[in-house]
């Protein structure tokens, strides 16, 4: 976030000095952040703004995040409106005394000006928090207007308001100075009138009119792609274009496995799921095998000592990729309680950028979605990625007999510019012999 101070001085009064006028340009909140979106305004122009209040909500590419005020005055200009795309660095808005001349500001700007003041510091850009449910939330009715004017909310609230038909005006906030949160949505509950009634009918009446196809026409609908969007078909191009990818698939008898969750879950305070299993199990094999624990620089080639797995969330705009740290230090329960945490802050949009940089493997896992074998692309930097598919019974091989068994497939597809295929077959050797005898991740 850069604050740029333009000072005013007089040429008639020397003794009239400096007034510090508040810049504030687009920031940069993601390593991939090309562009951001306004997805809401909290203060609108010629609002006081106080520091530490929130002046708006941006979606990045990876989450809607508030903007804080890094100074006490007033908000004289707002560079987009909600929904409108704005560049990273450029002119977001500006904030200073009543009755200031701003063209001069705006005009040193755009001419590219602007590079010759101070970048004094930046200003705090947090995750929403919704703020704690409290009793009065939790019996919410439509039957009075609480809000005038205009309607402080988050995003979140907004969207499942949104989708609900539920108007913001009739639902009391329980979050700082009256701000509706989620909860507020969730516990809010419309009083039942014939003027509400009829209303929802109708809506309930021209929706299905919208969305119900109908035989021998021609229908589809277009939304615009979102920046979440746009960053996955980038970078998943570019990984795929650019590194030579291959495949290697291997077969792991899941029994042991199968039986030692059994025997974990019986004792543990968290349910451990299979997917821990594997991440714990990759985390012990990446140690053994630094070349697969790499990335190609260029000119160089990194070999990545710490093992940071990143862990493929899928959420209704596309991916996110929060990061385990230091995975192979880590307890099953320790990575258990990391994974639902970030799952939950991916679906809720308030993961950070601390979250999911700095990863150096990959796991993505569609096994839940009873998918069997898949091949996933690279995330760069990271030179390899672990699809994981589900686990099904399969006939194999047991003491010369034939018998039913427990069977996951997994493919992990490499950077040939990094990794060769002998490397990476014998990093799925160690992963599966640490997954066929699961007590051996533990030592």
């Amino acid at each position: 976030m850069l604050l740029i101070h333009f000072p005013l001085i007089s040429r008639r009064k020397k003794d009239n000095l400096n007034y510090m006028a508040e810049v504030i340009k687009m920031p940069r909140l993601s390593d991939t952040m090309t562009e951001g979106v306004i997805a809401g305004w909290h203060k609108n122009v010629g609002d006081t703004v106080k520091k530490g209040e929130v002046l708006a909500d941006i979606e990045t590419d990876k989450a809607t995040m508030e903007l804080e005020s890094y100074k006490d005055g007033i908000l004289l200009y707002q560079g987009a409106q909600p929904g409108q795309k704005i560049q990273v660095n450029d002119l977001l808005c500006i904030i200073g005394k009543q009755g200031l001349d701003i063209q001069p500001i705006i005009a040193a700007i755009a001419a590219g000006t602007g590079s010759s003041v101070v970048v004094e510091s930046q200003a705090p850009v947090q995750a929403p928090t919704p703020a704690a449910a409290t009793p009065a939330a939790a019996s919410q009715t439509a039957s009075t207007v609480v809000n005038e004017g205009r309607i402080f909310a988050s995003p979140l609230a907004k969207k499942i308001a949104t989708e609900r038909g539920i108007d913001l005006k009739y639902v009391q906030g329980s979050g700082d100075n009256g701000r509706i949160t989620k909860i507020d949505i969730d516990t809010f509950e419309p009083a039942s009138s014939p003027a509400t009634s009829s209303t929802t009918a109708a809506v309930a009446t021209a929706t299905s009119q919208s969305i119900t196809p109908t035989a021998g026409v021609v229908s589809f609908d277009e939304v615009p792609v979102s920046q979440m969007r746009k960053t996955i078909a980038r970078r998943l191009s570019e990984s795929l274009f650019t590194a030579p990818h291959f495949y290697i698939t291997m077969s792991i008898n899941m029994d042991a496995a199968v039986a030692a969750r059994v025997k974990l879950n019986e004792t543990s305070k968290v349910k451990i799921s299979f997917n821990d299993l594997v991440l714990k199990a990759t985390a012990v094999a990446l140690k053994q095998h630094p070349k697969v624990n790499s990335s190609w620089l260029g000119d160089k080639i990194r070999y990545n000592h710490h093992v940071n797995i990143g862990v493929a969330v899928a959420v209704d705009e596309g991916l996110l990729v929060p990061v385990v740290r230091f995975a192979d230090s880590l307890s099953l329960s320790q990575i258990t309680t990391q994974v639902k945490d970030f799952a939950q802050k991916a679906k809720d949009k308030k993961l950070q950028p601390s979250d999911w940089e700095g990863s150096t493997f990959t796991i993505s896992n569609l096994g839940m979605f009873g998918v069997d074998q898949f091949t996933a692309i690279i995330n760069p930097p990271d030179s390899c990625i672990l699809a994981v598919g589900g686990i099904s019974q399969e006939p194999i091989v047991k003491n010369g007999q034939v018998v039913a068994g427990n069977v996951m497939k997994v493919t992990l597809s490499c950077d040939h510019r990094v990794v060769d295929g002998a490397t990476g077959a014998a990093f799925l050797q160690t992963l599966k012999s640490l997954l066929e005898e699961p007590l051996r991740m533990m030592i």
